[in-house]
């Protein structure tokens, strides 16, 4: 019987065909692939028209910039890694850094934490009206715009805002304060703001991982004797360690990358005591002019997000397939 040889596709040829003809079948097998996939191609072209332009050339600029001393008008000189020494130097650039690490504590850590204990709560009661109720007060600050909901909870904790009259009523006069313009609970009021509004996102991821828990293991652990704290950490936390890592996940990007709300209730201040890197980059790039610093500050905050959110996500991901 004659050799033969296979070809990219799966095909044979016999081995006594030049060369010159197997690489023509080889060109026509990749042309004939491509025709395949223009179709596909052309579909997603615009969505990667405006992604290169409006995401990965703005990067990539930024990137650049970095390596300038710029001030956005006249012209830009090459100071190489600079601005990067300045980042882990000047304690005015990694301050904000560590606001923003404190700041995962309030945006990531206890409102993942109210929202298992929430949505293991809510679906105790089921379908009834108290559980409706309160997934729809949970989740509203999720619809709420960051900017309005920042104004809202300024007005709140203002000198003579709802907070303090409160206080004021239970006879607390000497804890009240001005939240948000004390160097001691400017940042924690801030946190407070960022837990509010993420509560809802993770209280829905959890509720969405319970529905999907088979009744039985419930009632075989309820056989062995287990109480509800017993079945919450041997059933429900298990099944839902996925949906926890994204919530996890989400929410300390929101903490890293957080600018809205702290722009419109404290724009940084008192002093520096809520400077975060999102905040830190529109002053240097806006207000001092330093568009090489500012990016620098951008492509560390990138990298950053992606050194603390990479294994994260890995690890979420060997445990929930584990």
């Amino acid at each position: 019987m004659a050799s033969t040889w296979r070809t990219s596709t799966g095909t044979t040829v016999p081995a006594e065909e030049s060369s010159g003809d197997i690489r023509s079948r080889r060109r026509a097998d990749r042309a004939r692939r491509l025709r395949a996939g223009l179709p596909g191609l052309a579909l997603v072209a615009p969505a990667l028209f405006f992604y290169a332009v409006f995401v990965l050339r703005p990067l990539a600029a930024t990137v650049q910039y970095s390596f300038y001393e710029w001030d956005g008008i006249g012209p830009s000189t090459w100071v190489g890694v600079d601005n990067y020494v300045r980042l882990f130097t000047d304690p005015e650039l990694i301050g904000p850094i560590v606001n923003a690490f404190q700041l995962i504590l309030y945006f990531s850590i206890i409102p993942v934490i109210f929202g298992v204990i929430s949505a293991a709560i809510i679906r105790k009661f089921g379908s009834s009206k108290l559980a409706l109720a309160s997934r729809t007060v949970l989740f509203l600050p999720q619809v709420i715009p960051l900017v309005a909901a920042g104004i809202m909870w300024t007005w709140i904790m203002a000198t003579n805002g709802v907070l303090n009259q409160g206080l004021a009523l239970v006879g607390l006069d000497g804890v009240t304060r001005a939240w948000l313009g004390d160097f001691d609970t400017a940042l924690p009021a801030v946190g407070v703001i960022g837990a509010w509004v993420n509560v809802g996102l993770c209280m829905l991821l959890m509720l969405a991982g319970m529905t999907k828990i088979d009744p039985a293991l419930y009632e075989a652990a309820r056989l062995d004797g287990a109480g509800a704290i017993r079945e919450f950490v041997s059933v429900t936390l298990p099944a839902v360690r996925q949906e926890l890592g994204v919530a996890i996940i989400i929410t300390v990007i929101s903490a890293l990358r957080s600018f809205d709300i702290i722009f419109i209730s404290t724009q940084g201040g008192p002093g520096n005591s809520t400077l975060v890197p999102g905040l830190e980059i529109y002053y240097l790039a806006f207000f001092s002019r330093e568009i090489g610093q500012a990016s620098a500050l951008a492509v560390a905050l990138t990298a950053l997000v992606l050194i603390v959110v990479l294994p994260l996500n890995r690890l979420t991901r060997t445990e929930s397939t584990s």
